[in-house]
């Protein structure tokens, strides 16, 4: 016998924060669209993961869009952005800040580096050697800086939008697996159809770019109003029962050389939450969480054989059973 539906406790306030949530989140998607022509699909799971206090991985050849959509996102949401181009000689210290000694008052003074912003575009992160690509692993997880000893909070929020080109293997470093752990979504641009490819030139062959002209659609508090809405979103028993079989059903399955972590299955929790709440929903489907796992989970799985990571959680979830 099915299982009944569960019973979402009623939340008159919470409603209204969906409801509010749904038409900025379009509102934002279409004025990103404005720019970025023909993948509004992947906007969405950008600003999803973002919604769930996530950092995304592009991984994509040059020139598909990478850099003007984290542009888009920041314009569209008025909050700070800054660029990180990841080169061999990059310190640490570039990106984290150091202390500067202060002629002056006789003293050593934090001078805070790009890090320090809303936004941050890790431009091909796989050109930083080991070191310097670990001094993002705080940042990204804690959302503070310790240089010599003194930690440093950054003001909310945070997001790390980091791009590398899979094809190009020369001058480049491996990312570790705790690095790519700290990416809730992996995800590829690709080529725009062909109309949107000609809607793009349109966009871009004048004399001002339009992504001078973006204006703000929300701003810093609205989005952070957002991902404060997320963890309100009800996940049932059965739904959190389906998220564990899932990693399980991975964990159990001697073709997977590395499984999902705990951190991974938390991860597509949040994503779940915020894809139902674009959904205009205040709680968890399983289909939410099928919507987003693979964009989830595959970067962080190694499997033997021939399939991808995308190929291989779409044959789990196809073998799991659904919940009711």
């Amino acid at each position: 016998m099915p299982a009944a539906a569960p019973r979402v406790p009623a939340d008159p306030e919470r409603a209204a924060a969906v409801a509010r949530f749904c038409a900025q989140f379009q509102a934002v998607v279409d004025n990103i669209g404005r720019v970025i022509k023909g993948k509004d699909d992947v906007i969405r799971k950008v600003l999803l993961a973002m919604t769930a206090r996530g950092h995304v991985l592009l991984l994509d050849v040059p020139g598909t869009g990478k850099t003007m959509l984290a542009r888009s996102i920041a314009a569209s949401i008025h909050c700070d952005f800054k660029r990180i181009q990841f080169t061999p000689d990059l310190l640490p210290m570039d990106i984290t800040g150091s202390n500067v000694f202060n002629l002056r008052s006789k003293s050593f003074e934090f001078q805070a580096g790009p890090v320090f912003t809303n936004i941050l575009l890790a431009d091909e992160i796989n050109r930083a050697t080991p070191k310097t690509q670990s001094a993002l692993l705080e940042v990204m997880a804690e959302g503070q800086v310790t240089v010599e000893g003194t930690t440093h909070k950054l003001p909310p929020p945070f997001q790390v939008l980091a791009t590398m080109n899979p094809l190009d293997h020369q001058g480049t470093y491996t990312l570790p697996a705790a690095q790519l752990d700290r990416f809730t979504m992996q995800l590829t641009m690709g080529f725009p159809p062909p109309e949107a490819e000609v809607e793009l030139l349109d966009v871009h062959l004048v004399d001002r770019p339009i992504i001078e002209q973006l204006d703000p659609v929300v701003d810093r508090e609205d989005f952070l109003a957002w991902q404060a809405v997320v963890p309100r979103i009800f996940v049932a028993e059965q739904v959190k029962r389906y998220l564990v079989g899932l990693a399980n059903a991975i964990r159990g399955d001697a073709r997977v050389l590395a499984p999902p972590s705990p951190r991974a299955v938390l991860m597509l929790a949040r994503v779940a939450q915020a894809h139902a709440l674009a959904a205009g929903r205040d709680y968890v489907t399983p289909d939410d969480v099928q919507q987003v796992a693979a964009d989830v989970l595959a970067h962080r799985l190694v499997v033997s054989g021939d399939d991808t990571g995308h190929a291989y959680v779409a044959e789990v979830l196809d073998k799991v059973a659904v919940p009711a």
